[in-house]
């Protein structure tokens, strides 16, 4: 799928998903709250490393829709710096891993990341709100910084 025809399919579901005609189960391993953080050198700087996949599921139009997204964001000091991948996989596949994933991958431009970022406030919304339209599950991951992306 083009980004552009993902970014029209995601405004759709937006807007379905407002309306609470679609059901949600997100699946999120994040490195954010580990107490040992990685870090890596770069430009003279050390940077911290947290990674975040999120694994959005839901029937759309009759059919599963499976999105993966990964970003990592990078801190040093006040300046931060990330990298987000979007990856639309196989039904059997469901892995968070970079390797497993990139063949899956859809340019992420500015548009689509946007896009993705909206959904994920409108899921967090919906899930604070307790309604059961989002199964929200969260876990904590170890960093695996691909060196080769």
């Amino acid at each position: 799928m083009k980004p552009e025809e993902l970014v029209q399919a995601l405004m759709k579901m937006y807007k379905e998903t407002q309306e609470g005609k679609l059901k949600w189960k997100l699946v999120v391993q994040t490195t954010e709250g580990n107490e040992e953080k990685y870090t890596v050198q770069e430009d003279g700087q050390e940077w911290t490393v947290d990674e975040c996949y999120v694994s959005y599921d839901c029937e759309y139009r009759g059919e599963e829709f499976c999105m993966i997204s990964y970003e990592m964001i990078k801190n040093s000091g006040a300046q931060v710096r990330t990298m987000n991948y979007i990856f639309l996989p196989p039904l059997g596949v469901r892995l968070f891993s970079l390797h497993t994933l990139l063949e899956h991958s859809v340019k992420a431009d500015a548009v689509l990341v946007s896009q993705v970022h909206a959904l994920w406030v409108l899921l967090m919304q919906i899930a604070k709100k307790g309604s059961g339209q989002v199964e929200l599950s969260v876990t904590q991951a170890d960093v695996s910084v691909e060196e080769d992306i």
